[in-house]
């Protein structure tokens, strides 16, 4: 659920340096919600152009959020950059690996039996997590109402997030093969901010 929150002087003065280098004023409200808090968390205004934002998703993203939904994210270090207070939920690793999957693909097979409808799931470290997402949701054993799919890395994370836009999934996602944590907290930050979706 959205609360109000004090904003610090400087953060203010870095969405107005911000603003000054990216024209995000025509953008639909949760884009420009989501672009802004990216490209403010990482510094990095060439999302601008790299992210792929999808508004009737993000706005379904944010009902779920303000409506209570869980969070499923990958990795600790992904909670832990989730500011507001909603639930975040933090994929099982403690058991052994199942054969021919990464633990993180093996905690998202585990977790989809928890959460299998209705809740955000933000992927910001492995790839293997999104493509496992990806092909539960395509069985019909999860149906998460957004993916924030931004896996990070060299090796099949931008591959990773082609099939994620290519499922059908309601989902925000980048082009590039960079991402990660911080950058996927924003996406679920910034809706969780966002006192409107109109």
């Amino acid at each position: 659920m959205a609360h109000p929150r004090t904003v610090h002087p400087i953060e203010v003065e870095s969405f107005r340096i911000l603003r000054s280098r990216v024209d995000t004023a025509g953008l639909p409200p949760c884009t420009r919600a989501v672009t802004e808090r990216v490209i403010h968390t990482s510094a990095d205004v060439e999302y601008a152009r790299d992210l792929v934002c999808d508004e009737d998703a993000l706005r379904a993203g944010w009902d779920a959020l303000t409506g209570g939904a869980p969070v499923v994210v990958d990795v600790r270090m992904l909670a832990a950059g989730i500011t507001s207070r909603t639930a975040v939920v933090v994929l099982d690793l403690s058991d052994p690996p199942v054969e021919g999957l990464t633990r993180t693909a093996a905690g998202v097979r585990r977790a989809a039996v928890e959460y299998p409808d209705g809740a955000v799931w933000a992927v910001g470290n492995a790839p293997t997590a999104l493509r496992e997402l990806v092909r539960l949701a395509a069985e019909g054993a999860v149906r998460p109402v957004l993916v924030v799919g931004m896996p990070v890395g060299f090796v099949d994370a931008a591959e990773s997030k082609v099939a994620l836009r290519g499922s059908g999934l309601p989902a925000v996602s980048n082009r590039s093969a960079k991402g990660g944590a911080a950058v996927a907290a924003a996406v679920v930050n910034a809706l969780l901010y966002l006192p409107s979706a109109q």
